[in-house]
């Protein structure tokens, strides 16, 4: 059995940058607030160009496929990460393929939030090692910066999210490397402890006046609750996939974290008891790019050289459902 690797990875994210003393004249807050709590001084943000995340995949995959230097069509299927998808109905999958001009391939979209990466990869991996496909294109995107509520109630998500796509190839190598194994989870129990409520197909009225009032079509969240799990569950599938490889934690050569917050990152950090330099962090200039995040975070890590052949790569992500995973990789 063949393994599975990422070939490479690439990202974008829009022009327009939000930075936290934009957000100050729009709500209640501060860059100090904001910087103190989250760790985040900008984030990208579509605007007013009414560009969905299929949009943004696109040119995160054509840059990806020129650093490749392939033809899409080489592309066999495509495994598309989101939490904001372009239409209710279908997926952004199916947008994407038609706007790339990847014809008739399968498509899949992954609705997990930001473990979306995660979970995507762990398709990919399978798809590759069962040999069903030898091409694999596993996006992340978001757009989210449009959805959020600005007013002061809403402050302590708006202040969070921004815009952006990463998009990678997986694919099959002979070479003793790549995805060594995937491990997921979910509690749903904490569900609504980070959701969106609204448009639901449970109500006649998708949208009405009333939840419009109680702005329960816009992302809520259980701040505290939110740290708390995400500390525990970083550690832990981080150290569930280290021992399933028999690895230890002075294997690590690289964490990648979903970046959600740089409080939980360092607190996780901490807690697995590795070097701040082997845990990747750049919430600062993107904010919480949902499924995009971990993509967007592995392309500069590469770019920086903070990774290299045959290092011990950890992606871990943790958000809402509450679901989360993590994916080992010998680069």
């Amino acid at each position: 059995m063949k393994n599975s690797f990422i070939k490479d990875i690439a990202f974008y994210v829009p022009d327009e940058i939000l930075t936290n003393d934009d957000l100050s004249k729009m709500m209640d807050t501060s860059d100090e607030w904001i910087k103190t709590r989250t760790g985040i001084e900008k984030r990208h943000t579509t605007g007013d160009t009414n560009m969905g995340p299929a949009d943004l995949a696109v040119k995160a995959s054509d840059q990806l496929l020129d650093k490749i230097g392939i033809d899409k069509s080489e592309i066999d299927f495509v495994v598309f990460a989101t939490s904001t998808p372009d239409y209710y109905v279908p997926g952004s999958g199916a947008l994407f393929q038609e706007k790339m001009g990847l014809e008739n391939i399968g498509v899949l979209d992954i609705r997990q939030g930001c473990s979306g990466f995660t979970y995507a990869l762990s398709v990919a991996d399978k798809f590759i090692k069962t040999e069903t496909y030898k091409n694999i294109l596993v996006i992340g995107a978001e757009v989210q910066t449009t959805q959020l509520d600005y007013d002061d109630e809403g402050r302590g998500t708006a202040v969070l999210f921004g815009d952006g796509a990463a998009a990678c190839l997986v694919a099959p190598t002979d070479e003793k490397r790549g995805i060594l194994s995937a491990h997921l989870h979910s509690d749903g129990k904490y569900i609504d402890d980070l959701s969106s409520l609204y448009p639901s197909s449970k109500y006649k009225d998708i949208i009405n006046e009333e939840n419009i009032q109680k702005r329960q079509h816009h992302i809520y969240m259980n701040g505290r609750e939110v740290f708390k799990h995400a500390v525990r569950r970083f550690k832990e599938v981080i150290l569930e996939g280290l021992e399933s490889n028999g690895l230890n934690v002075n294997d690590i050569d690289m964490v990648i974290p979903h970046q959600a917050n740089f409080r939980i990152t360092e607190t996780v950090q901490k807690h697995l008891g590795v070097d701040q330099d082997k845990v990747f962090s750049n919430i600062h200039n993107y904010g919480n790019t949902t499924a995009a995040s971990i993509g967007i975070a592995l392309t500069e890590a590469l770019d920086q050289k903070k990774i290299k052949k045959g290092d011990i790569v950890v992606l871990a992500s943790f958000g809402a459902g509450f679901q989360w995973g993590s994916v080992v990789i010998k680069w």
